[in-house]
């Protein structure tokens, strides 16, 4: 899925690492530069892979500078969200978590989002 979302946005990688992060109703986190893949990696723009599952998020993404603009997206249930290239290292994060915005049945409150990257 994760690769097929990668294609779908222009971009080639099998991603070989998953983090998986949970947000409760007032979950956040702060703007910040995904680094921790190795130099060859990163260097080669291979991007990130955000699956979003729950609630929606108020999903920011900025520049490659901490205080360049940031732009508030939305992400629901479902999406995809794909970053590489020259934007493989702008600075992005989360504002914060809609509750009760979730597909009924999911069995679970808050949002789970899956992060896909090659190392």
């Amino acid at each position: 899925m994760a690769a097929g979302a990668a294609r779908a946005a222009g971009f080639t990688c099998t991603p070989d690492i998953c983090l998986i992060s949970h947000y409760g109703a007032d979950g956040r986190m702060g703007l910040h530069q995904d680094r921790d893949e190795s130099p060859t990696a990163i260097a080669a723009g291979l991007p990130v892979v955000s699956l979003s599952i729950g609630d929606t998020a108020r999903f920011l993404f900025g520049g490659r500078g901490r205080r360049d603009r940031v732009q508030a997206v939305p992400l629901a249930s479902g999406d995809a969200f794909v970053f590489g290239g020259d934007a493989r290292l702008c600075y992005h994060g989360v504002a914060r978590i809609h509750p009760g915005t979730a597909p009924p049945g999911l069995g679970f409150a808050g949002r789970l989002n899956l992060t896909f990257r090659c190392y």
